[in-house]
């Protein structure tokens, strides 16, 4: 398992704290899902410009968003590892100034709503979207089940 977690924004104070939180989420998210790999995936913490910058070029989005998830690969491709290999996964990008905006919107802190968005953004590496109401419910369900699990409920 390999996390590489890279702050690129300087607004926001990130601590030993939150960086442990990263791991135990993606930890979390890969057993859950019985991942069968060594894996690695990349975190980075931007700020509601860039990631704005950022939603605009890969989604053509004009605005800033809380994450965003870039896969690597898919389906079929994760069949031809071995067992040896690290599959690199992908990398999940946050707005640090979201966790900061939403926290205070959901009344719950700041751990908390980074802990979600980065689950959220590594279920989608993982293949779990919101596209239609069955694809959100067991996309909700598994992200509660796994918040739960780490104690970091609302």
């Amino acid at each position: 398992m390999t996390v590489l977690i890279e702050n690129r924004q300087s607004s926001i104070a990130v601590d030993d704290g939150l960086m442990q939180i990263a791991e135990k989420i993606v930890d979390a998210a890969f057993t859950k899902e019985d991942f069968p790999y060594g894996y690695e995936v990349g975190i980075t913490l931007v700020d509601n410009a860039t990631i704005a910058a950022l939603n605009k070029e890969y989604r053509g989005v004009d605005a800033a968003t809380d994450v965003l998830s870039f896969a690597m690969l898919e389906g079929e491709e994760f069949i031809d590892l071995n067992e040896e290999e690290e599959a690199i996964v992908g990398d999940v990008v946050i707005s640090m100034d979201k966790v900061v905006e939403q926290a205070e919107e959901y009344c719950h802190s700041r751990e908390r709503e980074f802990a979600y968005l980065l689950l959220h953004g590594v279920l989608h590496l993982l293949g779990y979207s919101h596209d239609g109401e069955e694809d959100t419910r067991r996309m909700r369900k598994r992200e509660e089940e796994i918040l739960e699990g780490l104690g970091l409920t609302r």
